[in-house]
């Protein structure tokens, strides 16, 4: 994470001297760069946090990267602003702001402890997982969290080293790859962004005088509502509020195409389109928005963790390059409708997260691993998510 931050230096450097350089190829690169950048700390981040966490707060810490996100969000929406930064002269210097969070992160970043799990389980270095363990927990009772260290350790040392191809390959590893794969997708094609893409012209279309403002008032549900989030994942759970925030923004996304499509006959339709855009953002926020962020690194032991990872990254930014695209050209041809392809789209993704996706709230890497290895070897085919984990859940209700 600390090497990643070069190419936040340069790309902040590309970008903020392209006007003094009247160049729009530094401009291109900067970003293609910053883009990189992003697609690996959208990576490394959920893999350390959910390492370095204890079980019974692994996701309210997990959303904590999703918080950071949402609050970058709104921050670029407001110092976007014209009256601010968002003018001829300014922009550059909007650009350059990707400095700050590498500079903050090259200041803090010593000051955090390698991961335990990873020091026991990869470099074999009990004494030091111990102690940083004990730093982590305050507590020097660590015996349960080595304990289960150890037993992920002895399963990886059965296992070969897990390639991407291997993730596809074994029956072990396929479930939940395509279960990552599918969060991410439902996260991404959900309609979220081309709501934040395109949100001050579809505020526009709505008849909205300072569309601008409105924007940045999505932005600050975007935010309030993660914090909600935070606060009830481990009591929740994440599969009902992955389902509850799906079904929330298919229920948005068709107030909001009927608002639009009667716009010219009910003015009034304005705020109904409003409110549909405000719900949708904080329905995405419950649960679509943080979840499938930290949810692949639960799915999967030490050894394919990195791995699956990188193809539930590629499959996520993927996806986004792909609304960003097209979801204008898609627009144009379906008007007010549009709306109603990402209904669809949510509607699928909740039907697959009931039938697929497991909770995961309480249980250890291990236990995960060990479900998905159960479920492989009685039949991968055939499997629901629900019945899954019934071995593992015992008499606990909230499991």
């Amino acid at each position: 994470m600390l090497v990643a931050n070069v190419l936040a230096f340069v790309a902040a450097a590309l970008m903020g001297f392209s006007k003094l350089a009247a160049s729009f190829e530094m401009l291109i690169i900067g970003r293609f760069i910053v883009g990189l950048y992003s697609g690996l700390s959208t990576g490394f981040v959920p893999i350390y946090v959910e390492e370095i966490s204890p079980t019974p707060l692994r996701g309210a810490l997990g959303t904590l990267h999703q918080l950071g996100v949402v609050i970058g969000i709104l921050m670029a929406q407001i110092f976007g602003m014209e009256s601010i930064m968002g003018n001829t002269t300014l922009w550059p210097l909007l650009l350059a702001f990707t400095l700050l969070p590498a500079v903050l992160q090259c200041v803090l970043l010593p000051l955090c402890p390698e991961s335990p799990r990873y020091l026991l389980i990869n470099r074999n270095e009990e004494s030091k997982a111990r102690s940083i363990l004990v730093k982590l927990r305050g507590t020097d009772n660590v015996a349960e969290d080595m304990q289960e260290m150890k037993e992920e350790s002895q399963q990886m040392m059965r296992e070969k080293t897990v390639t991407i191809p291997e993730l596809f390959r074994s029956p072990v590893y396929r479930q939940p790859i395509f279960v990552a794969i599918m969060m991410q997708l439902s996260q991404q094609l959900s309609g979220i962004n081309a709501v934040f893409y395109y949100s001050t012209r579809i505020f526009e279309r709505a008849g909205v005088s300072q569309p601008v403002y409105a924007t940045i008032g999505a932005g600050v549900v975007n935010t309030a509502f993660t914090v909600v989030s935070l606060f009830v994942v481990e009591r929740v759970g994440r599969r009902p509020l992955h389902l509850t925030g799906l079904m929330g923004m298919a229920v948005s996304a068709v107030l909001l195409t009927v608002a639009i499509a009667l716009l010219d006959q009910l003015r009034w339709m304005s705020y109904i389109s409003i409110a549909a855009i405000f719900s949708f953002v904080a329905f995405f926020e419950i649960g679509p928005g943080p979840i499938p962020w930290f949810i692949v690194a639960e799915l999967f032991s030490q050894g394919p963790r990195p791995a699956a990872i990188a193809v539930a990254g590629f499959s996520n930014w993927t996806a986004n390059f792909l609304v960003g695209m097209f979801f204008p050209y898609v627009e144009q041809v379906c008007g007010p409708y549009v709306f109603i392809i990402f209904t669809v789209l949510l509607i699928g993704f909740g039907i697959f997260t009931y039938f697929k996706v497991p909770e995961t709230k309480g249980l250890t890497f291990d236990e995960i691993s060990a479900g998905f290895r159960q479920s492989a070897g009685q039949g991968a085919d055939k499997y629901s998510a629900p019945e899954e984990f019934n071995s593992l859940r015992g008499d606990d209700p909230d499991l």
